[in-house]
Formats: C-alpha cells, structure tokens, sequence
C-alpha cells in the first residue's frame, strides 16, 4: 500500500496573489502557516478594523474569483522583511515593504493602475497582527488530494494544474475523494495534528488558469454535475505544534 505522503506546501502571503513553496514549514496549534494570507487588498473603501480584526467575506478584496488578471502577476515575498516584489512577465513592476506604509504606498499605486478596471475604489493593503484573510473565519491550513486532482482531470477531460486549488497541503497516496470523508477526524504528519473540520465548497477562482489568467474551466460547474456538490478539498484546523515537510508521511490516528 502507498504511504500518505505531503508532496508540497504552499503560502499565499497576499490574498489573491501567487503562493509560495515551502520545503517545511513550523506550525502552531489554532494557526495557519505563518504568513499565509497575511495581507490582502481591499477593493475600494472597506469594512476592516486593524484593530479589531474579524472575518470578512472574500468579495471585500481583490481575488481570483472575480479579478483573474492578477494571475497573470508573479509575486516574491520576503519573510524577514516583509517586502512583496511584483513580476510581470519577469520583470519586476512594484516593490514594497508591507510593513511600512510608504511601500504598501508603491504596491497599491502599482495595483491601482494594473487593476483600475475592476476597483471600486483606492486600492489598499491591510493586515493585523495574528489574522488570515482566509476564504472561511477559522485559522487552518485547505489539504488537496492529487489523487482527487487526477480523477477530476478524467471527468473534464484535460489537464488540471493543481495550484488552480490554492492549498497549502498538497498531498498523494490518498485514494480519489476520500479526504472528503476525514471530517471530524484527525491526522498526524510528524509531531503536528491536523483535525479536519469541512470540505472545501469551490467558487469560480478555480476557472482561472493560474499561468495565463485565462478563465478557461468550469470546475464548480463540473463537480455538481458528476458528484451533485462543489466540494473539493478539506480544511483542517492545527491541534498540536509540529514541522511539516515536504515528503513526510501522514497518518490517520484516530479509529
């Protein structure tokens, strides 16, 4: 039997914007990767208190669901200090430190130009200490199985790049669809626990080609039509501290 196994990780450190692979990542109980959805751009004048940050729904910001053109940038994040560098067809175009506020100046005047015909409003960079503008209010990490990715590829009939899901935790050994089983259960990948509490309702940013920024799918569309749902991956909120790395093996430690 194939082991379960972690084949790569992923941070997103600004909502809507290219991820990052990671070889590990330490993670924390009741946390997300670290930096993983950090910052994000609100789409005109928006609803977030730095100082009392809450959960706020996806179309508050700039995203791939309804704004595909910023897949067509790459982005560069540095962790030390947190400067983000915008690439577009390999040249850089902006360059900020999003901890200051004039380089959160220079990527929303950059963003406010690029994006000009799908805003609301100025562009502007937001965060909060401790808070991830995930796509659901709970702080965890999204788990997508290759093996789910493959058999969807038979149904539509085509290659599917497997960033199109926006995971963090891609992982393989795993038969097709059955992480949408794991609900309530918990898994182990070395020290870490990992309690999976939903399945992952897909939207439209999945339709957008995360190379060409091309709406050239219809996911969504898709799995209602083989499966009568949308799911497609599984959220898991971190119960116990550990390391992930890229290759390690997975276990399900609960009966």
């Amino acid at each position: 039997m194939t082991a379960m196994t972690v084949t790569s990780i992923y941070r997103y450190p600004v909502k809507g914007m290219t991820g990052e692979a990671m070889a590990s990542v330490a993670v924390a109980a009741g946390q997300t990767i670290p930096f993983d959805r950090a910052y994000a751009i609100e789409n005109g004048s928006g609803r977030f208190d730095p100082d009392h940050p809450k959960y706020l729904p996806k179309i508050t910001f700039l995203m791939l669901m309804r704004d595909e053109r910023l897949a067509t940038l790459r982005t560069v994040f540095d962790e030390s200090s947190e400067t983000l560098t915008i690439l577009r067809d390999g040249k850089q175009v902006a360059k900020g430190n999003l901890s200051t506020a004039i380089g959160r100046k220079m990527i929303e005047q950059f963003v406010a130009a690029y994006m000009k015909t799908a805003l609301r409003g100025a562009p502007k960079i937001i965060s909060a200490s401790g808070h991830s503008f995930s796509d659901v209010s709970a702080k965890c990490l999204h788990i997508v199985n290759l093996a789910s990715v493959r058999d969807l590829e038979r149904i539509v009939g085509r290659p599917i790049d497997p960033l199109r899901f926006r995971a963090n935790l891609y992982v393989d050994g795993v038969p097709a669809w059955d992480e949408l089983s794991w609900e309530g259960r918990t898994i182990a990948i070395g020290a870490a626990r990992l309690k999976v509490f939903a399945r992952t309702q897909r939207c439209d940013a999945t339709n957008v080609d995360p190379e060409t920024g091309q709406r050239d799918m219809a996911l969504p569309a898709n799995l209602m039509r083989a499966f009568n749902h949308s799911d497609f991956g599984i959220y898991a909120r971190v119960t116990a501290a550990g390391t992930i790395n890229q290759g390690d093996e997975i276990l399900m430690v609960d009966a």
